[in-house]
């Protein structure tokens, strides 16, 4: 089938020209090619040309590249002329026909095809020419030499598949790219194509987001170091322009496919992004101390021993001060402060900025709920705290009302800091964000408080109740600097409303006093004519309400219910003739709302205090028991500058003007009776002493004082100073008298037996047990001798 086997041998035309007098040996190569393509349809083409060239190389006299053929013979050798050549080893012809000898190859068969003329000329064929591929190679041995070759071929793509295919020169694709975009936005009269470098650099990100969000080895953005970090988000910011400029030409179709590849990309990239700004804003550091437990509001960082003598002559600037103050709240270094603004600007200048804002929320809101917490705060439902017994429901009220303030002044003051550096360029995000964080955690607060507004109403609810108003109007208008108009409106208008109501169970809680005192109707008398439990209970209250003066008349104003034209004229209050009869003149005292209440209150209290002492049948019993109330009322008003203030000299006078006059009814009904048997008349007649009449006035008299002392022992006068008085009184009044009686009449009885009889005191044993008296325990009484 194939022509006769020339001397020289075919080689394809494509790896080399030939010149004009070599077209015979291109014709027989054709020819030859031609019929071995139809035999081996199914052969790789790439082996017989391998073959063909190899065996061509033999006849090459000298071999400059290949070592394979350091061993061959030249083509003058005479002995080898009529033998053919030996065939190659698979091995041999791989290590020869390698893909990057191409060129030797070529080098060789050029200069192959520089020797065919002078053979040609010469007219001789060599004999060793190489047989025909039919009938020189093996079935065997060239399908297992193609089998080979495959499988380098395919071991050589998949190791250049492995290779990402990244830009050889990163720097000359960035540049291009901004061209290209400076090209978009400037360029006004159509889209311009594509260039090659858009395809490189979405490869060039895509590789590197693909190492960066790694499932098995992700890498962090505290690993990268300065220049990566830089580089980094440079490039992402460069995918975002891109995007956005790409966007513009969204109804052409040529960019269609641009616009998807570089919004994938992007999405990734700001995924990563994402996740990385979430994991630093997560990475806080709560401290130990808290700065806001000092009471004076002192919030800088406690100092520290310097290390050496140099820190303590340089101290801190005011402003570095002022920056550790801050990472010292925000617990952000100013590293991860640093990252934190980079990331936020990356993810806002990409059209992430809603991801930006609520992974900051977020973490931000759990990092207050998380210090809330260790601060003592819990949610509570409005059902929680209806629940609660008293004593836990004071303690969460202490707890909230600290809380609170705290949060107010120290922590949502640096949390204004933290959004502002977060998003220093991005004033207006910085406001809202931390409008919307503060707003919410300052309604959780506010929750509870009216939560505690509207339990139960009980006088002992009212001192909290006024912490709590007082913290509300003391604490929301420092955060008028830190809130936007729009939030700050609704915060007072909420903290307005539970203020409101707490104002109005205060009122309430007044009322619901007066009902109390009104309905205690008890019959019991209190034992010894001491101070009723009512009295004490409410003047401690009254006083104990005074401290809140200024506050409490701010409530009654604000919801006095009885409709005046101007609220601070007495004429428009119930006990306005009450004030009038305790002025000294008879022009009306003008009170506040606050201070009419309190008079009312005492009022009631005197009104109950009269009634009960009316439920004692001895007279002096009752008039000790006005004096000791009385004196309670007194002491409790004096030794409080704002209820003194509230009730005002002229009710003080008036109120002590009364003590006196139960003061003296108690030394008529008691000591006048006893003196009455010290008087002379009857005694004598006609100048002599009536010893009968005399014996009769000194039994009564000791009788008397008998019961007296004995009776008066087991009252009480609590009040150290009226019961000084009470003595001292009764002494100025008995003892003289007694004195000059026994003075006057005491001879008369015979010494001895008769004079003990009847004259049983002496003037200082009459003293010493006047002392004795109200001291609430009866003392045994025994004879003195004279």
């Amino acid at each position: 089938m194939f022509c006769a086997t020339p001397k020289f041998p075919i080689i394809p035309s494509s790896l080399f020209f030939l010149s004009l007098h070599s077209l015979p040996i291109l014709s027989l190569s054709c020819q030859f090619l031609s019929e071995y393509f139809v035999t081996t349809k199914t052969t790789n083409i790439q082996t017989p040309l391998q073959l063909l060239i190899m065996d061509a190389e033999k006849d090459k006299p000298h071999v400059e590249k290949s070592p394979s053929f350091d061993s061959k013979t030249t083509m003058d050798d005479d002995s080898e002329k009529d033998q053919p050549l030996p065939e190659k080893s698979p091995t041999d012809i791989t290590d020869t026909k390698t893909e990057p000898e191409k060129d030797d190859v070529n080098d060789n068969e050029n200069d192959k095809g520089r020797d065919l003329p002078d053979d040609d000329d010469n007219g001789v064929k060599n004999p060793s020419s190489p047989k025909s591929p039919s009938d020189a190679a093996d079935p065997n041995s060239e399908n297992a030499l193609d089998s080979e070759i495959k499988e380098e071929k395919e071991k050589e793509e998949e190791e250049e598949e492995e290779k990402p295919a990244l830009p050889p020169d990163l720097n000359k694709i960035v540049e291009e790219i901004d061209q290209f975009i400076a090209q978009l936005i400037d360029d006004t009269t159509g889209p311009p194509d594509l260039p090659i470098s858009v395809e490189q650099f979405v490869v060039l990100m895509e590789a590197k987001i693909e190492d960066y969000d790694s499932v098995d080895t992700p890498v962090k953005w505290g690993q990268l170091s300065a220049e990566d970090s830089s580089s980094f988000l440079e490039n992402v910011n460069r995918v975002s322009s891109l995007s956005k400029t790409l966007s513009k030409f969204s109804s052409d179709y040529k960019y269609a496919y641009s616009i998807n590849r570089v919004g994938g990309v992007l999405q990734r990239l700001m995924s990563y992004v994402e996740e990385e700004f979430k994991s630093l804003l997560e990475d806080y550091k709560i401290q130990d101390s808290d700065p806001s437990n000092n009471k004076n509001g002192d919030t800088k960082p406690p100092k520290q021993s310097p290390p050496n003598q140099e820190s303590d002559q340089n101290p801190p600037t005011e402003s570095e001060a002022a920056d550790q103050e801050h990472n010292i709240i925000s617990g952000y270094s100013d590293e991860i402060l640093s990252d934190l603004i980079r990331l936020s600007d990356a993810m806002i200048a990409g059209g992430y900025e809603t991801e930006c804002f609520q992974a900051y929320l977020v973490a931000r809101r759990n990092a207050l709920e998380e210090r809330l917490h260790q601060l003592g705060f819990q949610k509570h439902s409005m059902d929680e705290v209806h629940k609660m017994q008293w004593e836990s429901l004071e303690r969460e009220i202490e707890s909230w009302i600290k809380i609170f303030k705290q949060v107010a002044t120290v922590y949502f003051p640096n949390e204004r800091k933290l959004s502002d550096s977060v998003f220093s360029n991005h004033s207006s995000f910085s406001e809202t964000l931390f409008g919307s964080l503060a707003y919410n955690v300052t309604i959780q607060l506010l929750n509870f408080a009216e939560a505690v507004g509207l339990t139960k109403r009980a006088q002992e609810k009212l001192f909290k109740f006024i912490d709590t108003y007082e913290a509300l109007r003391d604490t929301v208008p420092e955060m008028d600097a830190l809130f936007a108009e729009e939030w700050l409106v609704e915060l007072k208008t909420e903290a307005s409303i539970i203020r409101s109501r707490l104002g109005e169970a205060m009122i309430l809680i007044f009322n619901e006093l007066e009902n109390s005192i009104r309905g205690d109707s008890a019959k019991n008398q209190v034992p010894g004519g001491a101070v009723h439990p009512l009295t004490k209970y409410t003047m401690n209250y009254l006083e104990f309400a005074s401290s809140y003066r200024t506050t409490l008349e701010q409530v009654f104003r604000e919801h006095q219910k009885i409709e005046r034209a101007d609220s601070a004229t007495g004429s428009e209050y119930d006990y306005t003739s009450q004030a009038q009869n305790v002025s000294s003149g008879s022009e009306a005292v003008k009170q506040s709302p606050f201070q009419a209440q309190i008079i009312k209150v005492m009022d009631l209290m005197d009104a109950n205090v009269e009634a009960r002492s009316k439920l004692y049948k001895d007279p002096s019993l009752s008039s000790i028991f006005m004096m000791n109330n009385g004196r309670y009322i007194l002491k409790k008003i004096r030794g409080s500058s704002e209820l003194n203030a509230l009730m005002g000299d002229t009710w003080y006078r008036k109120k002590s003007s009364d003590l006196r006059q139960y003061h003296k009814g108690y030394q008529r009904e008691t000591w006048g009776k006893l003196l009455s048997c010290l008087t002379q008349e009857g005694l004598t007649v006609n100048g002599k002493v009536m010893k009968p009449v005399l014996k009769e006035r000194f039994k009564s008299f000791n009788a008397m004082f008998d019961e007296i002392h004995k009776t008066q022992s087991n009252w009480v006068v609590g009040d150290e100073q009226l019961q000084s008085e009470l003595r001292v009184s009764i002494s100025n009044m008995v003892i003289p008298a007694y004195r000059s009686f026994l003075g006057r009449y005491a001879q008369t009885f015979t010494p001895g037996r008769q004079t003990e009889k009847y004259v049983k005191y002496q003037a200082e044993d009459i003293e010493t047990y006047i002392d004795e008296l109200f001291d609430g325990t009866a003392t045994p009484m025994g004879r003195k001798k004279p």
